[in-house]
């Protein structure tokens, strides 16, 4: 999938390809002025949050550095069925915020079918899962204390202005589940400036950071979204061969002491069992196994869809072998004719594709990947997030007005 946002985050980060993900801290700039407030913008943001039932960790606020309580911002309104939901009080969000606060939104992009575009082609881009979390700080106000993350991060200014300062890791690939604890923070400071609307920073896993508006002015705002990518370790490979151990019986048996002999065997087993699940085999077919996130079905009384677009987590291998192609991705293994490859390339693109005046065998094919969760058929809001991002594929001259 060519999406708008990863083509500029390469060029702004000085990036070949994934690769760099994690490597180094990197800085740059959007040389798209619109590409930021494209992605999001503050109202959209507290629009998102009013019309939605959220609940604490979700949705976080701070001030001078701390969390609020979650009853501060959060009221429980009982229904007519006397069913109890939590959703945001915008008035007391609007205190916070003139109050110099900050509001907090993860998972940004299952609110937002813009983002969740960006975070589908960001996975498609790096092979791993992305999401994203939205700040929204106004005034003079103290961001987070100086903390790392367990993930990498690539964080996009949209709009307003946050200053950051950025620090060396202090103990190598740290994990929020670790062997020791990880709270001393490095004295190497990699970076101390401000992020402006277009600005994009890449900070690894483990780098300590802070921001802040302090000494901002009090007029002012900061609107940032971060693109987290949580990436397979050693740890979470020998987690996945522990469980893959339970096959054999062996690994299932009791172990008694003195009996060198069968600890032996289990360690051979071990090494087998390593030697034939490589570290790229199960990150392969980790990433083929894993299912949508979401689907939308096809419902037929609704009548034929105007259009679909792949929504698989990773982008779908599609493998021709002599007149058949297999189609892996979302947890389906899938063979077809070899007269379905081009649909299939198409289909699965990434891209959304529209069918008003496509043949019936590519309508016919787009159904079937619909049913199997591979596809999705497009809306008026699922296809707002494509507009003007990701390149349409029309088999008609010109695509719906609303996409």
């Amino acid at each position: 999938m060519e999406h708008r946002l990863v083509t500029h985050l390469e060029k702004a980060l000085g990036w070949d390809g994934p690769g760099s993900v994690g490597t180094a801290f990197a800085r740059g700039h959007l040389t798209d002025p619109e590409l930021p407030a494209r992605l999001l913008t503050p109202h959209k943001l507290l629009d998102l949050i009013k019309r939605r039932h959220l609940a604490n960790p979700q949705l976080r606020c701070y001030a001078e550095g701390d969390e609020i309580h979650p009853s501060t911002f959060l009221s429980t309104n009982v229904n007519r069925r006397r069913q109890a939901v939590s959703q945001a009080d915008m008035a007391a969000l609007g205190r916070i915020l003139n109050e110099g606060g900050t509001v907090v939104l993860d998972h940004v992009d299952f609110f937002d079918s813009t983002l969740e575009v960006a975070c589908r082609a960001l996975g498609w881009w790096s092979g791993e899962l992305a999401s994203a979390n939205a700040y929204l700080a106004v005034g003079e106000t103290d961001g987070f204390h100086l903390h790392w993350d367990d993930h990498e991060v690539i964080a996009v200014q949209l709009s307003g202005e946050k200053s950051w300062e950025v620090r060396g890791p202090s103990r190598p690939a740290p994990m929020y589940r670790d062997a020791e604890r990880n709270r001393t923070p490095s004295e190497e400071v990699v970076w101390k400036g401000t992020m402006r609307a277009g600005d994009v920073m890449h900070i690894p896993r483990g780098f300590w950071h802070t921001a802040t508006r302090l000494g901002s002015g009090s007029g002012g705002h900061s609107l940032h979204v971060t693109f987290g990518f949580t990436k397979r370790t050693g740890v979470t490979w020998a987690n996945f061969l522990s469980d893959a151990a339970r096959a054999d019986e062996a690994f299932r048996h009791d172990l008694k002491s003195a009996q060198e002999s069968a600890h032996k065997v289990l360690a051979d087993k071990l090494t087998a069992l390593a030697a034939s699940y490589s570290p790229e085999r199960y990150l392969d077919e980790l990433r083929s196994s894993t299912p949508p996130a979401r689907h939308m079905p096809h419902v037929a009384a609704f009548g034929q869809p105007d259009g679909v677009a792949a929504v698989t987590e990773f982008a779908p291998s599609i493998i021709r072998s002599g007149d058949a192609v297999e189609v892996c991705g979302g947890g389906k293994r899938l063979t077809f004719h070899e007269r379905a490859e081009a649909g299939l390339r198409a289909l699965l693109s990434g891209h959304p594709v529209y069918l008003d005046e496509a043949p019936e065998d590519i309508t016919t094919l787009a159904d079937l990947l619909i049913t199997e969760g591979l596809c999705e058929p497009l809306t008026e809001v699922s296809s707002s997030g494509y507009t003007g991002l990701v390149t349409p594929v029309a088999y008609s001259k010109q695509p719906p007005t609303s996409a």
